[in-house]
């Protein structure tokens, strides 16, 4: 591949995320339905049928969105839980990473609590078994510290401590002093359900 043929594919791979990050935005703030695919071309500064040179649809540019997202966070969960030992200190990890996704991502929270339906049905499932294996990540630390306890109530926690932290969207301003300021508390809340009734907590 020539220098020029890399830089065009690089161009086509930014042009790509950034219909992806206005895709969220607009289907965060307006709805999946009352978003065309001008508004979204609009966003990036290019007509609607351009963004067909990227993807077949808007329903593709949904299923795109939470796909990446749901790959990123299980990728992300395994290098965390590959880089801590003991299951306390991977549990704290993976708080922080998500926290840091909640913050960041309020959007695509947003949009994956309420546009799910609209993906094709072979997309919604993948999404989904991305979903469950990131609680799996989880689990498996919570069964080391609540030996006691069983699969599904290990699924239980981790979903429960994941709704607070996703909880962004509703409870946490776009303004970086209140994400400042609601991060430490945030954290604390979703260890401390984790822990709760553990010999570690």
């Amino acid at each position: 591949m020539t220098s020029e043929q890399t830089a065009r594919a690089a161009a086509k791979a930014d042009r790509r995320q950034s219909l992806l990050e206005a895709a969220a935005r607009l289907f965060a703030d307006q709805g999946f339905t009352s978003v065309r695919l001008e508004d979204l071309g609009a966003a990036c500064g290019v007509s609607g049928p351009a963004v067909y040179r990227h993807f077949p649809g808007k329903t593709a540019v949904l299923g795109e969105l939470l796909l990446q997202v749901s790959q990123d966070l299980l990728d992300g969960a395994h290098r965390v839980a590959g880089a801590e030992d003991g299951a306390r200190e991977v549990l704290t990890a993976l708080v922080r990473f998500q926290t840091d996704f909640a913050l960041s991502h309020r959007d695509v929270i947003a949009v994956q609590g309420r546009e799910m339906r609209h993906l094709e049905p072979d997309v919604r499932a993948e999404v989904v078994r991305l979903q469950r294996d990131y609680i799996e990540v989880w689990a498996g630390q919570l069964r080391l510290l609540h030996p006691d306890e069983d699969h599904g109530t290990a699924v239980f926690r981790t979903q429960a401590a994941l709704g607070l932290m996703n909880s962004t969207p509703h409870s946490v301003r776009r303004s970086p002093s209140e994400q400042r300021g609601r991060r430490t508390l945030l954290e604390g809340m979703a260890l401390s359900a984790l822990l709760a009734g553990s010999e570690a907590s």
